[in-house]
């Protein structure tokens, strides 16, 4: 479906971007790959990897400038939103601009992309998003019911809209693991409740769960990649085995257990190997045959959350991940 397309990223240079330009040239050859973000120095640096590919081009923009999405959406078929505030103390303390990314922006982005005809959209949600209890959970949470929204909006046969939901990406730019690693020397690490548990997922998974979206999506669909959880203090073993730990207290808007799907949307979640996917309540479309595909409802009482979670990974395990990925940990 992506071969020989035209494919256009908001904030691409963040650590989902970086790791999606680069598999979704490899592997589906694109015609066009546009990295549209605002910051033109990650643009400058993320542009030195690419030097002689003529596929690969960059747009500075913003998400809550409507016309200049509009402009860079022109001839594109299909977009991965990834633009977001994201890190929750900030979003707690700079509410307004959360919301102008997050929501505003979401908005802008559905809007231009039914003008300029793209035909499909993916966008990245959160754990936070499901049973929300800050600010970004809340504002992706908003974001989500806008893009499955969007299909209504867009009219039949017109532009599709899917979401994709995971948790905690392994290693990425500002996680718990490279924050963990760069204070290795003091033996002290910073614990905010040794009961935490978090969901692990790679930024290759992530991007192949949008790969699928792309495939499978009819409208409205929220797809859910089953993944493994960890506590937070298995995680800091498995950075600094002799770790002593500082409780600190959790943060503002930080909840102890995440989850992704909650009780109030088992009616309409389908199970499948590797995902689940929650469909759309409105105008029934949780009913449709071809959304729903070989999917098995799950329980009326079914939540999906990091500490309820059947699938673990052990201090091994992400030792072993660590040692792999120790080039990329926490620069992507």
């Amino acid at each position: 479906m992506l071969k020989n397309s035209t494919i256009l990223i908001t904030g691409g240079t963040g650590s989902f971007g970086h790791v999606f330009v680069k598999s979704t040239l490899s592997k589906y050859n694109p015609k066009r790959l546009i990295i549209f973000s605002r910051d033109e120095m990650k643009q400058w640096e993320m542009a030195k990897q690419f030097p002689d590919d003529r596929r690969v081009r960059f747009f500075i923009g913003d998400v809550r400038d409507k016309d200049r999405l509009s402009r860079a959406l022109h001839g594109v078929d299909f977009v991965v939103h990834a633009a977001a505030t994201k890190i929750v103390p900030t979003a707690e303390y700079n509410p307004f601009e959360c919301v102008k990314t997050n929501i505003f922006g979401a908005m802008n982005l559905i809007d231009a992309c039914i003008d300029q005809g793209v035909k499909r959209v993916v966008a990245l949600s959160t754990d936070k998003a499901s049973n929300p209890a800050n600010l970004y959970g809340a504002t992706k949470l908003a974001s989500d019911k806008l893009f499955v929204a969007g299909n209504s909006y867009s009219g039949k046969d017109a532009t599709r809209f899917s979401v994709v939901r995971y948790g905690n990406v392994m290693g990425s730019r500002g996680s718990v693991i490279p924050f963990f690693m760069s204070l290795v020397d003091k033996g002290v690490l910073p614990i905010t409740d040794t009961r935490m548990t978090r969901f692990m997922i790679t930024l290759d998974q992530g991007v192949e769960l949008v790969w699928r979206a792309f495939e499978d999506a009819i409208g409205g669909e929220i797809y859910v990649k089953k993944i493994p959880s960890m506590t937070i203090t298995d995680i800091a073993h498995a950075v600094l085995p002799n770790a002593r730990f500082d409780i600190v207290g959790i943060r503002p808007g930080e909840k102890l257990h995440e989850q992704m799907i909650g009780t109030e949307d088992a009616p309409y979640t389908y199970e499948y190997d590797s995902h689940f996917k929650i469909l759309p309540a409105i105008h029934s479309w949780h009913e449709d045959p071809a959304r729903i595909g070989d999917g098995k409802i799950v329980p009326p009482d079914f939540i999906y959350s990091s500490d309820n979670n059947p699938e673990w990974m052990t201090k091994d395990d992400l030792r072993l991940w660590i040692d792999n990925n120790l080039s990329i940990v926490g620069k992507l």
